[in-house]
């Protein structure tokens, strides 16, 4: 099994949504023959089109949640039902005994994605992160650990 997590912005603007998604099925299928484990903090944007992307390969996801308040305090309205979607077909749910939902637990959930994959793909503008645990700092984080990096950011995609 080949074990690839993702890491990614959150914000991606209505029109960014396919660019991304079919960006990350092509490189997902790319990547390997095997079957695949997709491992997740399941956020809003690029850590849920990466899960989708993962189940339509026919690959199981895992997930890691930062915190034991992440669903009621983080998932938003409009994005509940995909949440709990892609979250009851994760084949792992592992949630940190952060009680709380912020940084330190983000970069916390992030750091046990990498300490369980063989690769990383960064749905990432390039951009410094907006705080700490933010893209650009599990970028730096898997790059320390020598792990692989794929950046996936096609042309056309922006954030809000």
């Amino acid at each position: 099994m080949r074990r690839i997590g993702i890491t990614g912005h959150s914000n991606l603007s209505t029109t960014t949504v396919p660019l991304i998604a079919d960006a990350l099925h092509r490189t997902l299928a790319a990547l390997t023959d095997e079957p695949l484990v997709g491992v997740t903090c399941l956020a809003r944007g690029a850590d849920q089109l990466f899960a989708r992307a993962v189940l339509d390969l026919g690959g199981s996801v895992e997930v890691v949640l930062p915190a034991q308040d992440y669903r009621a305090r983080k998932v938003k309205p409009d994005n509940a039902a995909d949440f709990d979607e892609l979250l009851g077909r994760a084949v792992v749910v592992d949630i940190l005994p952060f009680p709380e939902s912020g940084r330190e637990a983000y970069m916390a959930a992030s750091e046990r994605v990498l300490g369980g994959i063989e690769a990383l793909i960064a749905v990432w503008d390039g951009g410094p992160s907006g705080g700490h645990g933010g893209t650009a700092d599990v970028v730096e984080a898997a790059r320390a650990r020598g792990l692989p990096v794929t950046i996936v950011w096609p042309d056309g995609a922006f954030r809000e």
